[in-house]
């Protein structure tokens, strides 16, 4: 038996866009045992609900975590809508479903681009990030922001988007699907990525399972786990959904689920523009969450369900406000990936659950 030694990986990184430590407990090459630790941004978000009401709390909740932002305000805005029996308007359910795939589109782009960082490919990085740039632009022209877009609110959105606009994302859409499908033929067929990715971080159908992990990492696992699939929102109105999934239980599965679902997003998007009904896109919300009154709903995020709690106590503050997120579900299946792999394989593995530190550590 070699020695063992403990290495430190992170909180900073070349892979980790936000702060996450590993101790790593290496015998040779091989990694013996990961021991996680997160804490590094906690912001104590939930308890701003004594501070903010629950329709200023809407901004809050967009702003736990940047990539994952429209969707953190959806959830939160659903659930406070179960929470006081709101009925929100069918076309602003549909418009939240557009940004909300748009969101998705443009979060697996910008993993798919720090993955190929991590294996040395700055030219497929770069040109993952300049699609991004594409949907980036068209949260500018209907939201007008980027990142933060503050179009979703409690009882619908904040702005519409006219019927010729969504013709003309769709179209720009078409266009982005051929120059990604030229990226795919990289990713998914390359020798020198299969090398890295293929029978290297695996994970079972049984253990993802055990764990709990939710999003393309447990259904790369054979997990058919997709919140989408039980039609809240617009999602019901989706011709034909089936969430995608593959057997094999490894990195370049986990990539392919992912790459996969950013073309499944676009024609999510095309048909919800094709089917948007004309009408009001939101309402004035009056009156206050009632004292004992309590709600949750759940959200299928890029990186996968995430869980929503409220309650109320009859003023406009709301008594308690939280979130389980899908990378908090997720580390405890990435660290089972980690055992027995090579050292050098670490960052790849840590990549593939496309970790969230912002939504984990709120």
């Amino acid at each position: 038996m070699g020695k063992k030694t403990i290495i430190p990986f992170g909180p900073q990184h070349p892979v980790l866009p936000e702060p996450m430590h590993l101790d790593l407990v290496i015998e040779d090459e091989k990694v013996i045992e990961a021991i996680p630790q997160v804490g590094f941004i906690h912001r104590g978000l939930e308890k701003l609900v004594s501070k903010k009401d629950f329709m200023q709390f809407v901004l809050v909740a967009e702003r736990i975590c940047g990539i994952c932002a429209f969707g953190h305000s959806l959830g939160y805005s659903e659930t406070v809508e179960a929470l006081m029996g709101i009925e929100v308007p069918r076309r602003a359910e549909y418009l939240r479903v557009i940004w909300h795939e748009l969101s998705r589109v443009h979060s697996h782009l910008l993993w798919m681009g720090l993955l190929a960082d991590a294996f040395g490919y700055e030219n497929l990085f770069m040109q993952c990030w300049r699609l991004r740039e594409g949907v980036l632009d068209i949260f500018e022209e209907t939201t007008g922001g980027r990142v933060i877009l503050t179009a979703c609110n409690v009882g619908g959105v904040e702005q519409d988007i006219e019927n010729s606009e969504l013709a003309g994302i769709v179209l720009r859409l078409d266009a982005m699907r051929s120059e990604y499908d030229e990226l795919l033929k990289t990713f998914l067929k390359d020798r020198s990525v299969k090398s890295r990715l293929v029978d290297v971080g695996y994970l079972s159908r049984d253990e993802a399972f055990s764990f709990g992990c939710v999003g393309p990492f447990a259904r790369a696992s054979g997990l058919e786990e997709d919140v989408r699939m039980f039609g809240f929102g617009a999602y019901d109105d989706l011709a034909d959904f089936k969430p995608l999934v593959s057997d094999d239980g490894d990195g370049y599965a986990r990539c392919e689920v992912r790459a996969k679902e950013v073309l499944q997003s676009i024609d999510i998007i095309k048909e919800m523009a094709d089917k948007i009904p004309d009408g009001p896109f939101g309402q004035k919300v009056k009156g206050a969450p009632a004292e004992g009154s309590y709600a949750a709903s759940r959200l299928e995020q890029p990186r996968g369900e995430c869980y929503y709690f409220a309650k109320g106590n009859g003023t406009k503050f709301l008594e308690r406000f939280r979130i389980r997120t899908p990378t908090s579900q997720n580390i405890a299946g990435m660290v089972q990936t980690l055992q027995g792999c090579d050292l050098a394989d670490v960052p790849l593995n840590v990549l593939t659950i496309d970790p969230c530190i912002s939504c984990t550590e709120r």
